[in-house]
């Protein structure tokens, strides 16, 4: 977990400097964040049992994730076509996919702040944390297929 903790850092350094291809990097961003809850979706399913240091571990690279986001770096004008599922309610409604964006960085901060200690706090933490994901992703993003 060292090492995902260590990507997770290396990634937070190079989304805060300035890059030519915002596209690429909230699509880097969005893979590592999808891949973090999805390691701990067994846990909350049941099919894994509950591991509080991983668990600690996870929400702690999910708010290095989160607190890298720059939306204003990663949705600049002009960044709302090419090979992207960001709805154009992204540049419509900036304001709106801002406060979004803070309220899902509220909730990891909350969720890697309190350390839940068995299966229900987590799954609360938890659920709150993907809840916010999927009503973002239904405004702000273009469903596939």
């Amino acid at each position: 977990m060292r090492s995902l903790i260590l990507s997770v850092s290396i990634l937070a350094m190079a989304m805060s400097a300035a890059s030519a291809d915002p596209i690429a990097d909230r699509k880097a961003a969005m893979k590592e964040r999808g891949g973090l809850v999805g390691s701990l979706a067994p846990i909350a399913k049941g099919e894994q049992p509950f591991d509080s240091a991983k668990v600690a571990e996870v929400f702690a690279a999910l708010k290095v994730n989160a607190d890298a986001y720059n939306v204003d770096a990663l949705f600049p004008a002009g960044s709302e076509t090419g090979d992207t599922t960001a709805s154009p309610k992204i540049w419509e409604d900036m304001a709106g996919f801002k406060a979004a964006v803070d309220k899902y960085k509220a909730e990891v901060t909350a969720a890697d702040a309190a350390k839940p200690a068995d299966l229900d706090a987590f799954r609360a933490e938890f659920g709150k944390v993907t809840a916010n994901c999927g009503s973002c992703h239904e405004v702000f993003r273009v469903k596939k297929g």
